[in-house]
């Protein structure tokens, strides 16, 4: 197994609270907090650039080694919240994690690039984008692809149980959830339809021309 890659963020403590963090993000900065194990919560800020990196490229699932100062976090990104007018980010929250304890995080689930379905004409319709793991923090993995060569005809699916998982990783979510599903596309369901439409205008063509009896 290759060895996990290390994302830093260098941050600084924040004294600016409330309302008055709107001046901050005017300025580049973005307020976040560090929630540690119960302890009191650490008020960070750090670079707009610098933490919108760090979230495109760890998301939810992967550790990140946070230097705030003298102090050292390896945590994971619990909560991020965007401004949905410009859809820009505003404000993160980390976990401080234990190296040496299991956590849960949110893996991101692809498909397979080979679906016969979607060859024949199909629609396959993606559930779910993403499963809770559980695993120590080393062991956390940036991405599931589940095999989708059973997706063949119409009703065929993928569920959580299908996924293949690393040693060390237990998957939370539950195992009946479906992720990928085979659907006829709109025209097909069009086209049916059309044809149950001209079918029972015949029908009632035919009930139409018969004699009273």
């Amino acid at each position: 197994m290759p060895t996990q890659e290390i994302i830093s963020l260098e941050l600084e403590k924040r004294d600016v609270l409330g309302k008055s963090v709107k001046h901050l993000r005017r300025k580049g900065i973005i307020p976040a907090v560090i929630h540690d194990h119960g302890k009191e919560s650490n008020v960070v800020m750090g670079s707009y650039v610098d933490v919108l990196k760090v979230y495109r490229h760890a998301g939810k699932h992967h550790p990140v080694e946070i230097s705030v100062g003298k102090d050292k976090y390896t945590a994971l990104i619990k909560f991020v919240e965007f401004d949905p007018k410009h859809n820009t980010l505003k404000h993160v929250v980390f976990n401080a994690v234990d190296a040496n304890q299991t956590v849960e995080a949110e893996i991101p689930v692809h498909l397979s690039e080979d679906i016969p379905a979607t060859k024949a004409g199909l629609m396959v319709i993606h559930q779910i984008d993403h499963v809770i793991v559980e695993a120590v923090p080393s062991k956390l993995i940036d991405e599931l692809i589940i095999d989708c060569s059973s997706l063949i005809e119409i009703g065929d699916k993928v569920t959580v149980a299908d996924l293949v998982v690393p040693e060390g990783v237990v998957i939370v979510t539950e195992p009946e959830h479906t992720i990928a599903v085979v659907e006829e596309t709109k025209a097909q369901l069009s086209e049916e339809a059309e044809e149950e439409t001209v079918a029972e205008d015949a029908a009632d063509e035919v009930k139409t021309e018969e004699p009273a009896k």
